[in-house]
């Protein structure tokens, strides 16, 4: 093997030792959060585990991971083939007053005790749930949603206000469930 051959080899194998310690790390910090963030778009177990497999093996072969931005590219893996799994597809627009509009930078709060119920969460139709993760959770811009999701913002707009208007409902509910149950059990 020539010189410059064999400096180019040393090269391609760090650089390829690089990726897998990457894939290591997110391995070790972020497997839960990546696998949390596939269930709850595909809200299915089998859909989601093909989803997170395919967004490691994507790592694993190094297409586009760079060093700093392993876990954001994961992230953008997993939702893609998440998308291709459920094609989760927005409802008829209706009027443009009927969306909550956020301002640029603005925080959502979440509910007391710091989030909602896995369960209402999943209960959300398709495009919703994804709206909602993708925008809420994971804080994407609405234009970064309306280009994954091949949609308008308006149509973001509007499924993120109907997710926050079933999550809040399930919220109450909840809660004057607990009341009740409170109520009887000091009877």
């Amino acid at each position: 093997m020539s010189e410059p051959a064999h400096i180019q080899f040393r090269e391609q194998q760090a650089n390829l030792n690089a990726r897998g310690e990457d894939v290591c790390r997110i391995s070790s910090e972020d497997l839960n959060s990546l696998y949390q963030l596939s269930f709850l778009l595909t809200r299915d177990h089998e859909r989601a585990e093909r989803c997170f497999v395919v967004g490691l093996k994507n790592l694993i072969r190094g297409n586009r991971a760079f060093n700093q931005w392993a876990h954001a590219w994961a992230k953008r893996i997993v939702i893609e083939n998440a998308i291709h799994e459920v094609n989760p597809q927005p409802r008829v627009a209706h009027s443009y007053s009927s969306a909550i509009v956020f301002p640029y930078g603005a925080r959502l709060l979440t509910p007391p005790g710091g989030h909602f119920e896995l369960e209402a969460i999943l209960a959300l139709e398709d495009f919703e749930r994804f709206v909602f993760v993708m925008s809420v959770l994971d804080h994407y811009s609405e234009h970064d949603c309306a280009l994954f999701l091949d949609c308008s913002v308006l149509e973001i707009r509007e499924a993120r206000t109907r997710a926050l208007e079933k999550l809040i409902d399930s919220l109450h509910i909840a809660f004057v469930h607990n009341e009740v149950f409170t109520q009887e059990r000091s009877r």
